[in-house]
């Protein structure tokens, strides 16, 4: 059980939050439409485990990433803006498979993604890996490596290793069936999934995916009673619901003023990671989350530069003023 007034307590380790999955490559237009309609696309630097890695480290906790890139000129921009930002790329592995990429036009509600797939499920699981997660306080991974059989064995021993040492897993139920292995009941495999986890925060369209069309209460509640501990249900315009279980709470959007919403789901997890690392309670992480998510909102691009959360804290305290 976790609860919302707990302030999580951690052991002294070397990563505050380590992210494991995809890094990729964005190629988001320079026009909004709703159909790839556009002619002109722009490189991003991205993969949500490696947008999280980011925005953690700019938001003043420490971060690291495990990941899959090609042997070519995509996977090098990827690690030269890692190295550059000064995320530990040690558990990064270099494969024969093209960089993977997801193209993406720019949306002011929900981005529709078309995926490339290649090195990004390639990810093994070594001695290295296995270190870096019993040095951790964190570990979070989305559906993304568990859609392919490879990097899903890599994720279940890096389950089973995190709950020998006590470590805190995150985990994002964005469920696309078009990345799923072939003849793999992907759904199926996420509901047996949620009791091996702590956190989780499907969207709206994430629940209706694994469930089919229902309430985002009753959606909750089905997360509950395949036994997450806290369920976090982002609702878009009409702010989020999350519940432990005992006690469900609802939260209002911050966002003012929406750009591009690629990566605002990355920026609200960074948020509230950093904020429980900070020593902030459940509650208040959860409101900086959103207020990370928020100021995101605010520009194009899956990474932005981020204040600290300290910053970002009396920003939203200003909103809510």
């Amino acid at each position: 059980m976790i609860y919302f007034d707990e302030v999580l307590e951690f052991k002294e380790k070397n990563i505050d939050v380590f992210t494991i999955g995809e890094l990729l490559i964005d190629m988001i237009s320079d026009d909004y439409s709703d159909n790839f309609q556009c002619d002109n696309y722009t490189k991003h630097f991205g993969g949500s485990p490696a947008n999280i890695a980011m925005n953690v480290k700019s938001l003043g906790a420490n971060s690291a990433i495990a990941s899959s890139v090609g042997k070519d000129g995509l996977g090098d921009f990827l690690i030269k803006h890692l190295e550059e930002n000064n995320i530990n790329t040690d558990y990064i592995s270099r494969v024969d498979y093209s960089t993977s990429m997801v193209l993406v036009t720019k949306s002011k509600t929900t981005p529709i993604p078309i995926f490339y797939r290649g090195a990004d499920y390639n990810l093994p699981f070594n001695s290295n890996l296995k270190e870096a997660i019993k040095n951790s306080k964190i570990i979070h991974f989305s559906c993304w490596p568990i859609s392919q059989k490879f990097s899903r064995d890599t994720i279940e021993k890096i389950i089973i290793e995190a709950r020998k040492n006590d470590i805190l897993i995150g985990f994002d139920p964005n469920y696309h069936e078009m990345i799923w292995e072939d003849g793999h009941d992907g759904v199926r495999y996420i509901k047996d999934l949620i009791n091996k986890v702590d956190i989780i925060k499907p969207s709206e369209i994430d629940a209706e995916r694994i469930f089919g069309q229902d309430t985002p209460e009753n959606h909750v509640k089905n997360f509950i009673d395949l036994g997450a501990k806290l369920v976090i249900m982002t609702l878009g315009k009409d702010g989020a619901i999350v519940s432990n279980g005992i006690e469900t709470i609802k939260f209002e959007t911050q966002a003012k003023d929406v750009v591009d919403t690629t990566g605002a789901g990355d920026a609200f997890w960074s948020g509230f990671y950093a904020s429980i690392i900070k020593g902030y309670s459940i509650r208040e992480a959860l409101n900086l989350g959103f207020a990370v998510s928020a100021y995101k909102l605010k520009y194009l691009g899956a990474v932005v530069e981020l204040p600290t959360i300290e910053e970002i804290k009396t920003v939203s305290t200003k909103w809510e003023d």
